[in-house]
């Protein structure tokens, strides 16, 4: 797979939108990505209260247990330049757009599709740059912060991690020698976020060659920060909690489209022409 800034993935009409730390031109584009993810069952309870939502609730459930995931992002070359990123977020359904409860199928279902139900949406984003911080913030709404994240991965082991903006403790450490993988697909993701007041639905267009890991020894540590990102996991109880499962793309590259606004009638969907998040 090509990374250059030359191939037909990239090649895709944008538009420039203003931000406090400059214009950011969107789609914003990753041409050069690590990527790993792992995915947690928590107290379905505790990640409704999490949400804080009327309308919000988790996507992926197995009895009384949600699927909450953690996910870093080292993002070598990008159109906003290179940052490292962490999204902790839910698979959550809107219940203004539908009332039928979320599927796992859907996350297979195209993001484009005005019947796809889930979609992630996110709790806390730390990202390591101001550029991304104003765009995320400004233009999706999203929960980010700036702050420094640790970020080393080889064949045998992962380790990343989230420090405190304020006095550089650990937030969180997401550590350990994952376990067999196997190939799996890699997914686009749909977003729901608000931002200047309107609920925005985003698509995130992917590719890579992801594989699918046995957790092994990979486990998850909250550190002694009170900042707000440690303590939602706190009250989503993942102290030293092991992973359902772990995800790699290596070579992960993706196309973060401008938000939709949606539209909060149940049969309808969203707009289909973007629109700045807050104008």
């Amino acid at each position: 797979m090509s990374n250059t800034r030359n191939d037909p993935f990239f090649k895709v009409p944008r538009r420039n939108y203003p931000t406090s730390a400059g214009p950011a031109d969107l789609p914003i584009l990753y041409y050069d990505t690590t990527e790993v993810q792992a995915y947690f069952l928590c107290d379905r309870g505790r990640v409704e209260g999490a949400l804080g939502s009327d309308h919000l609730r988790p996507g992926l459930t197995l009895g009384n247990k949600a699927v909450v995931g953690l996910v870093f992002f080292e993002y070598r070359d990008t159109s906003i330049g290179p940052y490292n990123e962490v999204g902790l977020a839910v698979p959550v359904v809107d219940t203004r757009q539908s009332t039928a409860a979320g599927s796992w199928r859907d996350l297979w279902r195209n993001v484009d599709d005005p019947g796809r139900r889930l979609a992630f949406h996110v709790l806390h984003l730390p990202v390591t740059t101001e550029a991304a911080n104003a765009a995320g913030r400004e233009l999706w709404g999203l929960p980010k912060f700036v702050t420094e994240i640790p970020f080393e991965f080889n064949a045998r082991r992962f380790r990343g991690g989230v420090l405190d903006p304020d006095d550089g403790s650990a937030i969180v450490e997401l550590a350990g020698r994952p376990g067999l993988a196997m190939p799996a697909p890699t997914l686009d993701l749909l977003l729901f976020s608000n931002a200047g007041g309107r609920d925005l639905r985003t698509t995130v267009i992917t590719r890579g060659h992801t594989r699918a890991l046995l957790p092994g020894s990979v486990r998850l540590h909250i550190g002694d920060s009170s900042h707000p990102m440690a303590a939602t996991l706190r009250r989503l109880g993942l102290q030293d909690a092991k992973p359902v499962v772990v995800t790699l793309t290596p070579d992960f590259q993706s196309r973060l489209n401008a938000g939709i606004p949606m539209l909060t009638a149940p049969t309808r969907a969203a707009t289909s022409t973007p629109s700045r998040a807050a104008s």
